[in-house]
């Protein structure tokens, strides 16, 4: 191929994704259908994103597929009645090319591969949730929560909950929200509406709510009601003190996102989620960490089988730490974060068996926490039942993360020139470095990486959705 027949495909692909892009908007905005394109969202894609997440098709199918093959299917999409769902478009038109259908007959295919979602289900009212606390894990989930809103998405962040601050307080927040020196700009606008005490975010009113404890907030006085409270501070972690958010009316659930204490469940969304009933009023999304590394163990005690392993984390140092050396109650935490690499403990190995229980008592783990200010690393360091092959396990692994019930908690890169800052932004809890593993006889290590903010915070909203009875179906199904 010359150089102009390059820049003319160039230029063809280009037309297509602007083309998709209003279509794409019609089918989230208007009937709560989010495309995807192998498990990454095409919502708010720009134009060259479109692009590049079509070159992952090599990659998931070992297949090209092109934005001319893609687009008719999205355009045929868009006449369908269909219901909220998530529909991957990438592995649907993989799914269609090998049916060897002729091309008169896409409509067919379509109408028997979502014939459940055809149903044409009006949207629903939107659901209220509130963030308690406004650190970091309450700031991506603002981001998250605000990318999804729309006519489409069933939840609807109302307020904010923070301590009372001084003058400026407010505005302060906003620009928080807009600036981030590890995730970058904030994608959209703010307003600041000091008056009322609120921002309008993308057109979302949510009202800030200063106060020092629960006791000090009825939430129905902002006409919030039923809403599902998102603790991020980290200060209660057990029933007694979470049940403080119950009190308060305007409330009817409450979401944890650290690991919970005593009798709480401890959910890791992809293992354990159905866990999850209709009585549960206080649930925990587990830490980051856990969230990492079960769904990948699940996968592997799934095949092969752990007797025993040992996980240990490199992890970033978080604001629990100091910038330079200073009284900590914790053992080595008082060093500087910023110069040292700082030995100290995780309960994630611990917490693993809460969500899978069939690991406990089977599993150790430290932490290393590192200079560096997000994305971490775990490595599983297992012992099998089963004798595994480097080739062999990372063939698995990889199937378990393009096509599998697990899909959405696991990517894969065969990589060897990742690094940590590849990582930031990642939605996925765990990405395993398959150019890493180690294996041999009945021993394995894996490096699994993981953006221990943006990647837990997918985590918590896939937790906030099934909490609050919100099922999407995806097709094609995984798996």
């Amino acid at each position: 191929m010359n150089l102009q027949a390059h820049q003319q495909e160039w230029q063809q692909s280009q037309t297509i994704a602007e083309n998709l892009l209003p279509k794409i908007a019609q089918l989230y905005r208007h009937k709560g259908v989010e495309l995807l394109m192998f498990g990454k969202t095409l919502v708010n894609a720009g134009t060259i994103d479109i692009i590049k997440l079509t070159h992952l098709s090599q990659r998931y199918t070992q297949s090209s597929l092109t934005l001319q093959q893609i687009e008719p299917l999205i355009q045929q999409l868009c006449q369908l009645p269909l219901s909220p769902c998530y529909i991957d478009i990438g592995r649907l038109t993989h799914q269609y090319l090998e049916s060897n259908h002729p091309s008169d007959t896409s409509a067919h295919f379509l109408a028997n591969t979502l014939s459940e979602a055809l149903s044409g289900a009006a949207l629903t009212e939107p659901k209220d949730v509130v963030l308690y606390g406004f650190g970091r894990i309450g700031r991506l989930l603002t981001r998250l929560l605000i990318e999804k809103s729309g006519p489409g998405y069933p939840l609807r962040l109302r307020a904010i909950v923070v301590r009372g601050g001084k003058d400026g307080d407010l505005e302060k927040r906003a620009n928080l929200l807009r600036r981030d020196s590890v995730h970058g700009q904030f994608n959209g606008s703010i307003i600041i509406d000091k008056e009322n005490s609120a921002l309008i975010v993308n057109g979302n009113y949510i009202q800030f709510i200063y106060a020092n404890s629960p006791q000090e907030v009825n939430y129905t006085d902002y006409n919030i009601n039923d809403a599902l409270v998102v603790d991020n501070t980290g200060v209660w972690r057990d029933s007694a003190g979470l049940g403080q958010h119950l009190d308060c009316a305007g409330t009817s659930k409450v979401l944890l996102t650290a690991p919970g204490k005593g009798e709480i469940k401890n959910i890791v969304f992809g293992v354990n989620h159905q866990d999850i009933e209709a009585s549960d009023n206080i649930i925990s999304a587990a830490s980051c960490t856990t969230n990492a590394i079960t769904p990948i163990l699940k996968a592997m005690n799934d095949k092969y089988g752990i007797t025993s392993g040992h996980i240990e984390t490199v992890h970033s140092y978080t604001n629990d730490q100091n910038l330079i050396d200073n009284f900590h109650s914790g053992e080595r935490r008082g060093r500087s974060a910023s110069l040292n690499m700082v030995l100290t403990s995780t309960g994630a190995a611990k917490a693993v068996s809460k969500a899978l229980p069939e690991l406990a008592n089977k599993l150790t783990g430290n932490a290393i926490r590192v200079p560096t200010p997000n994305v971490s690393m775990a490595v599983a360091n297992l012992n099998l039942e089963n004798a595994a092959e480097k080739e062999e396990l990372n063939h698995y692994l990889q199937q378990m993360a393009f096509n599998s019930p697990l899909s959405p908690q696991i990517d894969y890169t065969q990589s060897t020139e990742v690094v940590s800052t590849d990582l930031v932004g990642s939605r996925y809890p765990g990405v395993i470095d398959g150019a890493a593993t180690i294996a041999q006889d009945n021993r394995c290590v894996l490096y699994i990486w993981y953006d221990n903010e943006f990647g837990y915070s997918c985590q918590v909203v896939h937790c906030m959705e099934h909490m609050m009875g919100v099922r999407f179906n995806t097709y094609p199904s995984l798996g």
